[in-house]
Order: structure tokens, then C-alpha cells, then sequence
């Protein structure tokens, strides 16, 4: 009974073809069995077909070697590079024939090589002169004793030089603010009065307070707060603060945390779905990449046709 509609004719060169695999062979009748512009990726031929990835790129493969198959890379106008596959019911239908060889150029005969000159006769050795008599030496003149030069002006003493801006400056600026600090507690309280020689022997006390990291209005809170009714002596006073009340030093800033930048979108060679990685290429859900991203089937008609991009 032969069949009216839904049926496809394959010739025996592929159904008795005795180097391809079972495997090519029934992937082959299914390409030529699918209508123009059909999909045949490995992904939509593995969901269809229960064998897997690996056999089916094999297979692909093999039709592409024996001249059943014609894969080429395209880019589209959206700029995608993508796999077009041209099926072919012939195996020879895709194949171009061999170019023939280009006959060989002639190569140009060696110029002949000329003749050597013949050498030109030496010219004659000019006769050797009788050297002249050395000429008498004359005796140097003595030198006159050199005179005596005035004594050079002595120069002027330098200016000092300004404070330094290195570790020395700001250890001189440290103390000054310390200073300065410690004179200004008057305005607080009278009675907090200090001498310049009390101030001077309490402002490294006052220092090591502003190295630890303590504000200076801190410092003037601390110092002048809450005074006793019966203060006595402000010197002793302040230098008992500034002992007892010294602050720990300030913890080390943690290391900052290099941030991370998140990868660029890719589109999915497999799926054109986007998706961050470092490089181009296939998704978490595509399969990896055998044999091409997408193939695509042009269908069964005249030999060598383009197919529509995948």
C-alpha cells in the first residue's frame, strides 16, 4: 500500500550506507523528514530522542563528514553568531568540486654572471723623505709667584628655618594645641588658672590624650567638669585627670572589604537568553556545546539551497 500524504523518500545510498552509524542513519531520516526552517539544535534533538548529548553530536558529526550535512557560521543583523545547517538528500549534492591546481610559473633563467674585472697594477710606493732635524727646546719661563687674594666676607647667619611639615612640625603642633588647651581652662573656671611652667609639664599629659583619639572639647570637659568646692591646687588636680582618666587608644579600622563587581550579561549561545558570566557562552540550563549552538534544517528540495538562520 503506498502512502498518499505524511511520508518521506530517502534513497539507499543513506539507508544501506555501510560507514554510518544506526545512530546517523535514523537521525539523518528524521532531519529529512522535518519541514524547512525546523530547529535540530542537540538540546531539541535530546528532548525528542532518548539517547544523549554526546551521541547525537557523534552522529552529527558523522552526517557532516560523509556529506549529508553542511554547517557554517553566521551572524545575524542583531549581531548573534549562530550554526546554519543545510541537509542534503545526496551525499555529493553539498560537495564543490575540487579546484584544478594552477600550472606552475615559469621561473626566470639565472642572469649570467659577469666577468671579473681585471685588478688595476699598484701604484707606486712614494720614496721615504729624510725625517728634519728636531728643533731645539726651549726653556720655560718661570711663573710669577701669585698674589695674595683678600679675605672673602664672612656671610651672614642663616634665619632659622620654619617648623617642618614631617613628624617633627607635628609633634610641635600637637604640643602647641596642648598648650593652648590647657590656658584656655580659665575661660571654664577662674580658678583653673595655671602658670606657663604648670602648663608647660601637663601638655604632654594632654597629648597623649589627643593621640588616643579624644576631642579637644572632650578633653576641656573632663578637666574642667565637676571641680570639688575646696579646689586647692588646679595643677595637682589636672595632672591627677590626666593619669587617671586617661582613655584607651582607639581599636584599629577593619580592612575594607574588597567589593566584588557582578559579571556582565552574556547572551546564551544555546537559548540567546541573558545571563552574567565572565566570557560568552551557554547558560546553566543549555547542555555544553558539541557541536555547533543551534542547528537548523533546510528541508529536502534542490541540493545546496540556504537555509533561514537558526
Amino acid at each position: 500500500m503506498r502512502h498518499a500524504d505524511h511520508y518521506t523518500v530517502v534513497g539507499n545510498h543513506l539507508a544501506q550506507h555501510r560507514s554510518l552509524s544506526l545512530v546517523a542513519m535514523g537521525l539523518a531520516l528524521h532531519i529529512q523528514s522535518l519541514p524547512d526552517g525546523a530547529k535540530v539544535g542537540i538540546k531539541r534533538l535530546t528532548d525528542r530522542f532518548p539517547e544523549g548529548e554526546v551521541r547525537i553530536a557523534s552522529a552529527l558529526r558523522e552526517l557532516e563528514a560523509y556529506g549529508y550535512l553542511e554547517r557554517s557560521r553566521v551572524r545575524l543583523a542583531t549581531g548573534q553568531v549562530v550554526t546554519r545547517t543545510v541537509s542534503f538528500n545526496h551525499p555529493r549534492a553539498g560537495m564543490a568540486a575540487p579546484v584544478p591546481p594552477l600550472p606552475p610559473e615559469p621561473q626566470p633563467e639565472p642572469a649570467p654572471r659577469p666577468e671579473p674585472e681585471p685588478e688595476p697594477d699598484p701604484a707606486p710606493r712614494p720614496e721615504p723623505q729624510p725625517e728634519p732635524d728636531a728643533e731645539p727646546e726651549l726653556k720655560a719661563e718661570p711663573e710669577p709667584e701669585p698674589r695674595p687674594q683678600p679675605e672673602a666676607e664672612p656671610e651672614p647667619d642663616p634665619a632659622p628655618p620654619p617648623p617642618a611639615a614631617g613628624p617633627a612640625g607635628q609633634d610641635w603642633q600637637a604640643r602647641q594645641a596642648a598648650v593652648d588647651l590647657l590656658a584656655r581652662l580659665r575661660t571654664d573656671d577662674p580658678r583653673l588658672l595655671l602658670s606657663d611652667t604648670a602648663v608647660k609639664q601637663l601638655a604632654p599629659g594632654v597629648t597623649a590624650w589627643l593621640d588616643r583619639g579624644a576631642e579637644p572639647d572632650a578633653v576641656r570637659h573632663a578637666l574642667a567638669g565637676d571641680l570639688p568646692g575646696d579646689l586647692r591646687s588646679a595643677a595637682a588636680l589636672i595632672a591627677h585627670r590626666l593619669k587617671a582618666w586617661i582613655p584607651p587608644p582607639l581599636p584599629a579600622l577593619p580592612a575594607a572589604v574588597p567589593v566584588r563587581r557582578p559579571d556582565p550579561l552574556q547572551n546564551c549561545d544555546g537559548c540567546d537568553r541573558a545571563f552574567r558570566a565572565p566570557e560568552p557562552g551557554r547558560c546553566r540550563d543549555c547542555p555544553p556545546d558539541y557541536g555547533g549552538s543551534e542547528y537548523q534544517y533546510s528541508g529536502p528540495g534542490p541540493a545546496g539551497l540556504p537555509a533561514s538562520a537558526a
